[in-house]
């Protein structure tokens, strides 16, 4: 799962938009973009933050940058060390697949940083807030809280593929009339690369056009 592999593959199965996001750390990012230049795969920024209730939140910026200032503060907040034995080794690369480092975090665990924090961070950053997977048990905002806190600023709710989008509207009425619902694969290998897809009326596949979209912003939506 390399950012040149990700990026071909998209590629291969006719996917436009990626989102590289990677648990507590935004290291690969970079190879990602740079793997993306030549190819008609736009890559997101992105990382999927374990809050200290252990919920799992998905930031999505606008620049690598935007993701570096959210990774400085996921850092700083990130107790322990990995033990490769037994979760494996997490590599950061460049776009050619060449291993430049060993991130030593244990990027696994969840940060001391509460939820609404880690909102409040991403937002700070020009990002995207959205609620990761939150038709499964684990690591989910309504599978940790079982609800979502009325004043939580998070700008979408995702859900898996095997739920998809109309069925959680209909699944969570209450929640469908206040945030909008996106699908994603959520995939940790090629295999399941585009697995679950959010289609986009929008003019170009960009950032700022994305955050159009979820907004529904002078006839951007989601299909």
């Amino acid at each position: 799962m390399s950012p040149r592999a990700l990026v071909r593959e998209a590629e291969k199965r006719g996917i436009n938009i990626v989102a590289i996001c990677d648990h507590n750390s935004a290291e690969n990012v970079w190879a990602g973009l740079k793997a993306a230049q030549k190819t008609n795969v736009i890559v997101i920024p992105g990382m999927e933050i374990t809050s200290q209730e252990e919920v799992h939140i998905l930031g999505w910026f606008p620049s690598v940058e935007a993701a570096l200032e959210v990774q400085a503060k996921v850092y700083g907040a990130l107790p322990g060390r990995n033990v490769p034995d037994k979760f494996g080794m997490q590599v950061v690369a460049d776009e050619d697949d060449v291993v430049l480092d060993f991130n030593e975090r244990l990027l696994i665990g969840a940060t001391t940083l509460p939820l609404e924090e880690i909102v409040r961070v991403i937002k700070r950053a020009g990002g995207l807030a959205v609620a990761s997977h939150i038709d499964r048990e684990g690591f989910s905002i309504l599978g940790q809280l079982g609800f979502i806190p009325p004043n939580l600023a998070l700008d979408a709710l995702e859900v898996t593929s095997a739920l998809g989008i109309a069925k959680a509207k209909a699944l969570y009425p209450n929640y469908s009339a206040i945030f909008p619902f996106v699908c994603s694969s959520d995939a940790h290998c090629l295999e399941d690369l585009g697995r679950g897809i959010t289609e986009l009326e929008c003019e170009a596949a960009s950032f700022e056009e994305i955050c159009m979209a979820i907004k529904g912003i002078e006839d951007r939506r989601i299909c």
